[in-house]
């Protein structure tokens, strides 16, 4: 799976998930071994996105990590707020 892959499906799982679609911005930033998605929402959607004890932001680790399984770098799925 590639990295625009890989972005299509965060913001596929993310946009039903949040009052505002159109104010997430998901910037992917490279980081030696690490592939950082940087995930960002209107602030009244941060709750929403990360759910009670952070399982909704979990479950969707969970999945991103699964699909995208590459041995030459490791993914990080950022949660960023403003």
């Amino acid at each position: 799976m590639t990295e625009a892959d890989a972005k299509q499906l965060i913001v596929t799982i993310v946009k039903p998930l949040v009052a505002e679609p159109d104010k997430i911005d998901l910037q992917l930033v490279k980081e030696g071994h690490f592939v950082n998605f940087n995930l960002k929402v209107a602030p009244s959607d941060t709750g929403r996105v990360i759910g009670k004890h952070g399982r909704i932001v979990q479950a969707i680790r969970t999945v991103v990590y699964s699909v995208c399984r590459d041995d030459s770098y490791r993914i990080r799925l950022n949660i960023i707020n403003d």
